[in-house]
This record gives C-alpha cells, sequence and structure tokens, in this order.
C-alpha cells in the first residue's frame, strides 16, 4: 500500500491542530502539511462537549491565538462561541483543505535510515487502512480520551431510576427541566454546570468529597474593552493578553511563596459572594494550597448565585451507594434524584493512544523525558503539544508551533533531516511530569512521560520563560543530536548557522 508523502504531518484538527496549520503555513511556507482528524468536525474539545453552560476556564486573550484578536464582548466564553472562533481561524486561512478528516491515527513509525515516519490510520466507519508519511510529526491530539471521562464504580448505580451521564457523553436529549439533579464533583466541569442547570431544573446539588478553590470573576474584561476603543485591534489585544498573563503569573507566584494569604482572600472572596450567615468552613475551605490544583472560576459569580437563590445546594459528603431514587451518602441520609451527572474527571493519555515504534523498538511511552516541554528523549522528529496546568492551553501552544517551525527551518538550512533530544547528563534525575493533586493527573502519572530536575528536560510552567527559551534560545544545545538524510544519528553535529 503506498503512502501519501507530507513534510509534515499533524495529528488533531482541534485548538492546536488549527494554530498549528496557521504557524506552519505562515513561518515554514515552502513545506507540504496535512492535518489528520479521527472525527467528522473541527474543533476537539469545543466541539465534542456539549453539556450545558460548556465554557473556557481561561480567559479567551491568554486561550485566543497570538496571531489573531478576541473581538468578542466576553472573556470568559462559552463553548460555541470558541468553536465559531477555531472555525473562522480556518477559514480565513484555508485550513479545511488541509484536514483529512474521519481519520484517526493508529500507528506511527519512524525510520532513521529513510528519515521519516509512517503513519498508519483508518479512514471512516468502515476502518478502511489508509498510510502516510511526513519527515516530522507535530502532536496536537491533546491530552485525554475523547471516547469517555472517567466514572468510578460507584455501587449500586444499575439500581437507579434515573438517567446517569458523564458530560462528556452529554447529549440533547436529556431532559432535566424540573428535575432533581444531582452533580458529583467539584472541579471545573461542576462549577460550570451547576449554575447552568438550576435556571431549569427544580433543584440542583453538588455533591463533593472535598472543596476546591472558587473564584468569582467578571465575564467581560473592563480594562481590555476600554483599551479597545482607543487603540488598534492588534496592539489592545496584545496588551489584554500581556495584562493577563502577568496577572496569572503574580497570583500563581504569591501561591506558591504565601498560600496562607491567598487562601484568605480567597475565602473572603466566597463569603463575599454567599453572604454573612454562609458557613463556608465545611464546603469551600479545600484540604489543599491554591494552585496545587487549577482554581474554579464562576463568571459574574453565577455559581454563587444559583446556591443564593436557593436553586442549588453543595453537599461535602461522600457517595455510599446508588439508590433506586438517588445517592445513599456516608455521612447519613439520601440525596434524592432523577437526573445524576458525574461530573468526576477525565482519562488522560499521551500521543492519542497511537503506538509509537522507533526503528522497530516500540516506544515505552513511562520511560520517555521531555524535552522543552514538547519532544521527547531518543524519538526524533517528534513533537507534542501540550498547554499549562496555570495557564491558558493556546500560550504554550503557540509557543510549540512557533519552536517547531524554527525548528524545521533551522533544519533546511543546515542540511538536517533528523533532531533527537538525547539525555546525556548524568545528573538530570527524574521527576513525575507535573506537580499536581488533582485526580485525573494522579490517576495517569505513571503513564506518563517524566520530566527533569533540571533544564531543557524541566517543564517551568511559565510563560515568560519559555517565551525567552523557545522563541530566542539556541536550537542546537548540548541535548539536541542533528544528522543528516540517510545516515544512522550521530552526535556532535555542529551548528552551522545562527539559531
Amino acid at each position: 500500500m503506498s503512502a501519501e508523502h507530507f513534510d509534515v504531518i499533524v495529528v488533531g484538527a482541534g485548538l492546536s491542530g488549527i494554530g498549528a496549520g496557521v504557524h506552519l503555513q505562515t513561518r515554514c511556507p515552502g513545506k507540504s502539511y496535512a492535518i489528520l482528524e479521527g472525527r467528522e468536525r473541527l474543533g476537539g474539545t469545543w466541539d465534542l462537549f456539549r453539556y450545558p453552560g460548556i465554557r473556557s476556564d481561561s480567559d479567551m486573550f491568554t486561550l485566543g491565538y497570538a496571531f489573531k484578536p478576541w473581538t468578542e464582548p466576553k472573556s470568559i466564553a462559552d463553548g460555541a462561541a470558541i468553536l465559531s472562533y477555531i472555525d473562522e481561524t480556518a477559514r480565513e486561512h484555508g485550513i479545511f483543505e488541509k484536514i483529512r478528516f474521519r481519520t484517526r491515527v493508529t500507528r506511527a513509525s519512524w525510520s532513521s535510515t529513510d528519515a521519516v515516519w509512517l503513519i498508519e490510520a483508518e479512514l471512516g466507519r468502515a476502518r478502511e487502512s489508509v498510510r502516510y508519511s511526513c519527515n516530522f510529526l507535530l502532536m496536537c491530539s491533546g491530552y485525554y480520551r475523547y471516547e469517555a471521562g472517567y466514572s468510578p464504580d460507584f455501587p449500586g448505580s444499575e439500581s437507579f431510576a434515573g438517567r446517569i451521564v458523564h458530560p462528556q457523553r452529554w447529549t440533547d436529549d436529556i431532559d432535566y427541566a424540573e428535575k432533581r439533579v444531582v452533580v458529583i464533583g467539584s472541579g471545573a466541569t461542576a462549577v460550570t454546570l451547576v449554575p447552568e442547570l438550576a435556571k431549569k431544573a427544580a433543584h440542583v446539588t453538588m455533591l463533593q468529597r472535598s472543596p476546591s478553590y472558587v473564584m468569582s470573576l467578571p465575564s467581560e474584561d473592563a480594562i481590555a474593552i476600554a483599551m479597545r476603543r482607543r487603540l488598534p485591534p492588534k496592539t489592545a489585544y496584545a496588551l489584554a493578553r500581556w495584562k493577563n498573563v502577568m496577572f496569572g503569573m503574580f497570583l500563581y507566584t504569591l501561591s506558591k511563596r504565601n498560600p496562607e494569604r491567598i487562601k484568605k482572600f480567597l475565602a473572603q472572596r466566597v463569603s463575599a459572594s454567599l453572604g454573612p450567615d454562609y458557613d463556608i468552613s465545611k464546603d469551600f475551605t479545600p484540604r489543599y494550597d491554591p494552585w496545587d490544583q487549577r482554581l474554579c472560576f464562576a463568571p459574574d459569580g453565577d455559581f454563587f448565585q444559583a446556591i443564593r437563590n436557593g436553586r442549588a445546594t453543595v453537599v461535602t459528603d461522600e457517595t455510599e451507594s446508588f439508590t433506586p431514587a438517588g445517592i445513599k451518602l456516608r455521612g447519613g441520609g439520601e440525596l434524592p434524584a432523577d437526573l445524576i451527572v458525574t461530573a468526576t474527571g477525565l482519562e488522560l493519555q499521551a500521543f492519542g493512544q497511537i503506538e509509537l515504534v522507533v526503528d522497530g523498538a516500540p516506544v515505552e511511552v513511562a520511560k520517555l523525558m521531555t524535552y522543552k516541554g514538547m519532544m521527547f528523549s531518543d524519538v526524533p522528529n517528534l513533537a507534542s503539544v501540550a498547554g499549562y496546568t496555570n495557564a491558558s492551553w493556546t500560550l504554550k501552544a503557540d509557543l510549540t508551533c512557533e519552536y517547531v517551525c524554527r525548528l524545521l527551518n533551522y533544519m533546511d538550512q543546515n542540511a538536517l533531516a533528523q533532531c533527537t533530544p538525547r539525555l546525556k547528563d548524568t545528573d538530570v534525575k527524574p521527576v513525575p511530569l507535573v506537580d499536581f493533586s488533582s485526580g485525573y493527573f494522579q490517576r495517569a502519572l505513571a503513564r506518563l512521560p517524566k520530566q527533569g530536575s533540571k533544564a531543557p528536560w524541566r517543564l517551568h510552567q511559565n510563560y515568560a520563560r519559555d517565551l525567552v527559551m523557545l522563541r530566542y534560545g539556541s536550537l542546537n544545545d548540548d541535548a539536541m543530536e542533528f544528522a543528516p538524510a540517510r545516515s544512522p544519528a550521530k552526535s556532535g553535529v555542529k551548528e552551522k548557522a545562527t539559531a
């Protein structure tokens, strides 16, 4: 079976994949590329998730692309607006003709002899076998399983008389009007769902094992709107982007240096939102420090308003079992329910569950170490886009795509065909990929790549620091090994041009 060849293949046509296409066209205009997308539509997360109230958990001045200003009034945008933004970007830049929809990549095999990736995929519902080849593989497939989210095995769930649904599997036929709804979970999805469901439901109860930090933010950025009135659109967007980047970095740094101060600040904000009569000690006092998990944001305080007006309740307890009429609590009592929504998290995965093979040897993902937060030890000509845990996804995605384009151009200028991160520094020790206590990370850490104890193997989770390293740093450091075409990889290739 013949394989259609491209210089670059991008896997995934979500927010990252569409951005990657624009970066490649702009910065590497001579490169041929294709985007392979397993689903029938672009948008990734923003097309997949259809639950009520779906929205960003980052402001759109940082979740939006650096090259395309966000012009809508709301900085915390709903899913439909974000999907429209991605679609508009693809149309403006002619990306649609580059996308191969319903093409699910299953295997990617690298040959050092040929300096080529051979990509095996399944096309359509019939799963017809198709093959592609490329010189560089850019993974934009996200970080979680699209097929299903994480749902614990709740005892007695088969006895529940109503419907049980995971937000990742929400469909239009789910009726919650005038129903008693229990949302299990305390993360961003639950905080998003509760106020939206409460608009139509008889009552909504958020059942959480332990509390999360929830912070009210305006849905519209008054400073950004004022700058739009006075400055050109691109200038206003860039300034608003940097304003929000700096605020996020300040809040994160202060949270790490003085967590007690931030705890007190967040508690005061919650008390102000719920009123002096609400005892927040049980329901809104987390066991962990701020930014050990992501903060949950409530646009215009909608989550707190649903509680204040009596349409929603927070219960902090554990599920003992489901019953025909609801949920029996470990602490005693039962929550009546007609609909149970299990907002219990995602199933993390690396490389979209694609089998990777390098020179005939299967790649053991858990033994890999990340290089500059995007490439991997001993895996040639492959980069993967991943966002920050403490800031918006697209900030890092844009930097990653810029770096990959710089790398491709550098290799062309120096007649190089292979680039492979090699861990030669014996002082570098493996550490977990992220320092994050969220359940969906902890469940997957053993299956994910590691990071190293020092640069360039260390993940900084710092946009300003990454911007300097990825946009302006040298491409040819001691950890990167280059080789010409049709030759086994050799170390010691010297830089021939300014990176």
